[in-house]
């Protein structure tokens, strides 16, 4: 409990890793004496934070304790030679440093921890989480593995300060903020970057002059439509970044999608970055699950646990398409442990009653007001293990009614669907979006039969035989391909669930032939 109300709000943390990125600089370097790179940039200021990763090559990240250090290095850095190519001289915070007389000075070298950027393989996770002593150490091991480091998410950040420094160039009170997984305590290592350009400090400004008798404003482009202003500003920044971002390559402009946006790979520190503008309510939805991931320790175990499981079973995947997202299957975690007896985590309408005036966010129309104090979020009285948490999501969708029922985290409780797509999740607030709308039946399917057969193994597996022959049991029985165990014993459970499969579809069509004939006799 003291844990939780410790805890910064969202706001709060992401100021402060933005603060932290603006004195932070990047330098690609050879194998090097690590103590002279570092009494060189003490010369410019103390060093509150390094390390070194492995990105095309070595790279360091510095993080200084004043703002004023990274300009005085700027100062006395050098500009390459246009010997071989031409230079665009534009000067970022990304530096490259290399010996006068690296043959002298190679005995020197001294080896450097580079810390991972990516998580281990599904094999090498398994054969780990075989040593564990239960289902809930199995699941914490899985986190911890797979969860973005500190390190991991202030790259992040200084990849949205380097490109704010562009977009500055144009809009000069802009700033450049992360969203989505990099944010909301859900992110995997490897995951892309959501980005957006945000220009709210801007819009700050014409507040102050309210008070005087008359009205001062800029003279500023006019543009029949927000669309349209969006698709201009990403075209000249995509432009911007193509012609002159250090390190910036494969940029793509998919400016006619519904939320407009440019696609980069920022070869400096690994990313794939998607950046958008403005995306107030994609901001408030990382906040909502940021606020849910804070909560209960249990919270971003099981979603983990459960994308990775959905992973290797071919449930999700990085290709947009038929299948469920991980942001949809998030949101299905979520509904389950509000559906919890007592719930785990508060609904958003119980968060929307805790909040007050400072939190009321109303954006295009859409009410997206919910506390954002965690302290004074009541923790919940559930004392469930995650070991019965997982098997229960299992058995909870595995026999869920999607053919009735929809999901609405809003509510947290089971509602009509208001139209036939196979899963109807509600978006938490554009509550007339679907955000599982892309799901086909099959897929949907698909998940269902998974589900049962996972919660067959893990209630009639017996771990002591398993360990005894060094076989995978608990979480790791469930990230091995199903069959490849003991494909007799599946195919016999897989015909019992394709005839419950069929037979659900047989009284679905049932149902839908009942209705149009309801129909048509009340005509």
């Amino acid at each position: 409990d003291a844990e939780v109300s410790s805890r910064k709000t969202f706001t709060e943390v992401q100021t402060e890793r933005s603060e932290q990125a603006e004195r932070t600089v990047l330098i690609k370097c050879p194998k090097i004496n690590e103590k002279k790179l570092l009494q060189y940039l003490s010369t410019h200021g103390n060093i509150e934070r390094h390390f070194f990763f492995e990105s095309r090559g070595i790279h360091a990240l510095i993080e200084f304790s004043e703002k004023s250090s990274v300009a005085s290095l700027q100062d006395d850095v050098g500009i390459p030679s246009a010997a071989e190519h031409h230079v665009v001289p534009f000067k970022s915070r990304l530096f490259s440093f290399t010996l006068k007389n690296p043959g002298g000075q190679a005995a020197e070298e001294t080896p450097v921890h580079l810390t991972p950027q990516s998580h281990i393989p599904v094999k090498e996770l398994i054969q780990k989480l075989c040593c564990a002593d239960s289902i809930t150490t199995q699941m914490y091991i899985l986190l911890n593995e797979y969860q973005l480091t500190e390190e991991n998410i202030k790259l992040r950040f200084l990849a949205c300060s380097l490109v704010r420094d562009f977009a500055r160039a144009y809009f000069p009170d802009s700033t450049v903020k992360p969203f989505g997984s990099s944010v909301n305590t859900f992110g995997k290592l490897g995951c892309d970057l959501d980005m957006f350009l945000d220009f709210h400090d801007t819009r700050k400004h014409a507040t102050k002059m309210k008070k005087v008798p008359f009205e001062m404003e800029y003279q500023m482009k006019r543009l029949p439509s927000e669309r349209l202003a969006t698709q201009k500003i990403l075209s000249v920044i995509g432009d911007c970044l193509d012609n002159f971002g250090p390190g910036c390559v494969s940029i793509q402009k998919i400016l006619n999608a519904r939320c407009p946006l440019v696609k980069f790979s920022h070869q400096p520190t690994g990313f794939q970055c998607d950046l958008s503008v403005s995306n107030s309510i994609a901001i408030r939805s990382s906040e909502l699950l940021y606020i849910y991931g804070s909560l209960d320790p249990r919270v971003r175990a099981l979603v983990f646990s459960i994308r990775c499981w959905a992973r290797v079973h071919g449930l999700t995947n990085i290709v947009p398409g038929t299948w469920i997202t991980n942001f949809s299957l998030t949101m299905m975690v979520m509904f389950f442990l509000q559906r919890r007896s007592p719930p785990i985590i508060p609904t958003l309408d119980q968060l929307k009653k805790l909040a007050d005036e400072k939190d009321k966010h109303v954006i295009g129309g859409y009410d997206c007001t919910f506390i954002s104090d965690l302290s004074k979020i009541k923790p919940t009285k559930n004392t469930e293990t995650l070991d019965v948490l997982l098997c229960e999501f299992f058995e909870y969708f595995g026999n869920f009614d999607f053919r009735k029922n929809s999901i609405n985290l809003r509510k947290g409780k089971e509602v009509n669907k208001p139209e036939s797509s196979p899963l109807y999740i509600w978006n938490p607030f554009e509550q007339d979006l679907n955000i599982s709308k892309n799901v086909n039946q099959p897929q949907l399917e698909k998940f269902v039969a998974m589900a049962r057969e996972s919660a067959w193994i893990l209630q009639k597996e017996d771990k002591t035989q398993q360990v005894i022959n060094k076989e995978p049991w608990g979480l790791a029985a469930l990230l091995v391909p199903f069959g490849k165990s003991n494909p007799s014993k599946m195919r016999n459970r897989m015909k019992g669930l394709g005839s419950e499969t069929i037979r659900s579809l047989l009284d679905s069509l049932k149902l839908n032939n009942a209705n149009s004939l309801q129909k048509a006799v009340g005509k």
